[in-house]
């Protein structure tokens, strides 16, 4: 069997999810979202389910997206609140604001940790002329990205920041990862997206990049990687990062 690759005779630019693909952030997320869910499902639902309930309704979401999904397959609906609203006030923003909350002070106190096989790659990439950029639903992706010790290592980043001034929808819209290969000003064609949740596979075939890769570390990705031209998922799937290859050099970037 072939070794999966980045083929840089054909893609330009590599697009890099951050959560559960560079940073390991993922169970930090599900704890919180688990901790915040639990405590309002209490008396009305039976408790969220980390593994199953946060792959597939919020993994990958921006954070107000993934409450709509998870409570709409609960049959739950909330008022949306406000950005202000009190954090564990009965309302979308509300519960936002508990998850972000409960999230940042455990970056705080632990800090963040990147995956050595996606900062390998990040390292060959560049080594080879080929950049690199970041996209994130989250508000603080700089500040995550930035504890992990790799900001050198992308060119630009599109974060929630961005998102919301631009008014861009999160996966499995691909206008952020869009935005991404604008700002590199290079079409979709030329650029490769690294994600690992649904939403973001969905997204990258949407937008027309011109290879998704998908890091497959549970069976509900798994399950939705491409089995053929269907167009449906992604075109390379891998359980770790350091089994996808790079072949091939861009030439140097002219000033």
């Amino acid at each position: 069997m072939n070794e999966p690759v980045i083929d840089l005779t054909v893609i330009s630019a590599v697009v890099f999810d951050t959560d559960g693909v560079v940073t390991d952030t993922a169970r930090g997320h599900a704890a919180a979202w688990k901790h915040v869910f639990d405590a309002f499902l209490r008396g009305r639902s039976t408790p969220f389910d980390i593994r199953d309930d946060y792959l597939r309704h919020v993994d990958g979401r921006p954070r107000l997206d993934g409450i709509r999904t998870f409570l709409a397959a609960r049959g739950i609906e909330l008022p949306e609140g406000a950005p202000d609203d009190e954090p564990g006030a009965p309302t979308v923003h509300g519960l936002g604001l508990a998850k972000d909350r409960l999230f940042m002070e455990q970056v705080d106190k632990y800090g963040v940790a990147a995956f050595p096989a996606t900062v390998a790659l990040l390292h060959e990439l560049r080594r080879r002329g080929a950049r690199t950029a970041a996209v994130s639903a989250s508000l603080h992706a700089r500040k995550l990205v930035g504890s992990a010790g790799l900001t050198h290592l992308f060119d630009l980043m599109v974060d929630g920041n961005d998102a919301a001034l631009m008014n861009l929808p999160g996966p499995p819209d691909p206008a952020r990862y869009l935005e991404a290969a604008r700002r590199l000003d290079l079409p979709p064609a030329k650029v490769a997206v690294v994600v690992s949740a649904l939403p973001g596979i969905e997204a990258g075939r949407k937008g027309g990049f011109g290879l998704v890769a998908s890091v497959t570390t549970n069976a509900v990705t798994t399950n939705a990687v491409t089995t053929g031209g269907d167009g449906a998922g992604a075109h390379v799937a891998v359980p770790d990062l350091g089994e996808l290859g790079v072949s091939g050099r861009v030439l140097p970037l002219t000033s």
